[in-house]
């Protein structure tokens, strides 16, 4: 499985993806987003799905943009070049894939800025190639194991939120889920994309940010403790009449 996470923000977006690569009982690392620029800007790109049609619609896509990168001056441009290449694969290989039992699989996000932009912009591919942008009204979209690090993005995070905030909660997002699946884990590689166009790619390993994984630990731990437990003792009485406790009053 993956967790890659693509956050918009008013100052920028956030691009967060880890490497872990699992077949069967064989853990490997991988490099997951990949970097392209030309004189029209720059954008990031993210994807979860079966490695073999990743490597082929990547492959595909270098070319086109090599070959007519200089025609896309919207981001719009760039998703649909790429449901494009995932297509021609699906045709190529998706009959072959379904015959030995493999889904078509491939979910990609697309992120950056080009000049005709008015905006960076942030977009979701499915595996048929089709598209949707990421709005203001939910400003994140995680491809892979979304399950466990999807709650502290909703309850915290918005467009007007910064990049460093962004940041952070992308990554208490990822380690969440890292906890939680052994199918997520480090090095995790992070992209920061400024909306003045600079693009900043740095890869943490996990000795790197194992004591703001311990910080995040403890607090919420301790959080915990803090919470009014009165709903508690209330489950103890019934018809205004204590009954025999059920629960211990406070944590041991």
């Amino acid at each position: 499985m993956t967790y890659c996470l693509g956050i918009k923000v008013k100052d920028g977006l956030v691009a967060l993806a880890d490497t872990r690569i699992t077949s069967g009982s064989e853990t490997t690392t991988a490099k997951k987003i990949s970097l392209h620029s030309n004189e029209h800007g720059s954008l990031f790109l993210m994807t979860s799905g079966l490695r073999s049609i990743r490597d082929k619609a990547i492959t595909y896509f270098e070319e086109i943009l090599e070959e007519h990168g200089h025609e896309y001056t919207k981001m719009y441009n760039v998703a649909n070049a790429f449901g494009t290449q995932l297509r021609r694969v699906a045709e190529e290989d998706k009959e072959a894939l379904s015959a030995s039992g493999l889904f078509f699989n491939l979910y990609t996000i697309v992120g950056g800025k080009l000049e005709q932009d008015k905006e960076h912009k942030l977009f979701l591919l499915y595996p048929e190639g089709n598209w949707i942008e990421i709005a203001k009204a939910a400003p994140f979209t995680i491809i892979g194991n979304s399950g466990y690090g999807k709650p502290i993005l909703s309850r915290t995070l918005t467009y007007e939120s910064t990049l460093r905030f962004a940041l952070k909660t992308g990554f208490l997002s990822f380690d969440s889920t890292r906890v939680s699946a052994n199918d997520v884990g480090y090095p995790i590689d992070i992209v920061i994309f400024k909306n003045n166009g600079e693009l900043i790619e740095k890869r943490f390993m996990e000795q790197d940010l194992k004591d703001i994984s311990k910080i995040w630990g403890d607090k919420l731990s301790q959080i915990i403790k803090e919470i009014p437990e009165q709903w508690i003792d209330d489950i103890n009485k019934v018809n205004g009449e204590e009954q025999d406790r059920l629960f211990i009053s406070h944590d041991q």
